[in-house]
């Protein structure tokens, strides 16, 4: 009895034994879910977006950068000319202006012209004396020389603004070659216009001078014309001409 026991124990026991990896062998597998397995297409696919996305950043960059450039230009464009010569063509216009402004006897202006050639030019009075006769002549070519001196004058002062217009201009120029915007471009353009405009009118002057010293002087040889004819007339003019009268040579010793 006690080995048929003894036998039964050894056979449970070998059972129990052969039976323990089953039981353990489902925790030690592993699930199906966790294999990694892998997919060309999927791969390709997801390879092909991350591509795509890349070359739409790099196209979105690019785009940032035009658009800065354009902002770039854009101020470049709109920035002001850091020079102005509009001082300097003032002051030559002004200079020329004053010279105007010193004519002699006869001054540029249409009611003076108006009321100085009625007294000093226009025609001889019969009743005028011999005297006064010589005076408005002495007037007359007092304001032809006057004339020709404020010409010669304004022609030095035109003269004088050249040396001024030449370093003007070989600023703007300069100014208009290494403009970087199309502002500065027009802005030196417009001065030099103006330097231009500036020098058209010290021509003007210089005209207006010229023309009024010639009239000047062609206005007193009219009236000189004319006061000769009277005084002419007058020395012809029986009783008023030459006038007989004793003369006394020697002193008769008294």
């Amino acid at each position: 009895m006690i080995i048929r026991h003894s036998r039964s124990r050894a056979v449970l026991l070998a059972a129990s034994i052969l039976s323990m990896p089953l039981a353990v062998s489902p925790i030690l597998t592993t699930p199906a879910h966790a294999l990694i397995v892998y997919d060309p297409s999927n791969y390709a696919q997801n390879v092909l977006t991350a591509a795509r996305t890349l070359e739409q950043i790099n196209n979105q960059i690019v785009q940032l950068q035009n658009e800065a450039q354009m902002l770039i230009n854009q101020a470049r464009n709109l920035a002001s000319l850091p020079h102005s010569s509009l001082q300097q063509l003032q002051q030559s216009v002004q200079r020329t202006q004053q010279l105007l402004s010193q004519a002699q006897n006869i001054a540029f202006d249409v009611q003076n012209i108006d009321q100085m050639f009625q007294q000093q030019y226009g025609n001889v009075s019969l009743s005028t004396t011999d005297q006064q006769l010589v005076t408005d002549a002495r007037s007359r070519w007092q304001n032809t020389v006057g004339g020709l001196q404020d010409a010669m004058r304004v022609q030095a002062g035109v003269v004088g603004n050249i040396d001024t217009n030449r370093a003007e201009m070989a600023t703007l120029v300069g100014q208009s070659q290494g403009a970087t915007g199309a502002l500065q471009a027009t802005q030196a353009g417009n001065q030099l216009l103006a330097l231009q405009s500036q020098q058209l009118s010290d021509l003007v002057a210089l005209l207006s001078a010229n023309g009024r010293a010639g009239a000047l002087t062609e206005a007193e040889r009219a009236a000189a014309a004319e006061q000769g004819r009277e005084q002419r007339r007058r020395f012809l003019t029986p009783g008023s001409g030459y006038q007989p009268g004793n003369a006394q040579m020697f002193n008769n010793g008294n």
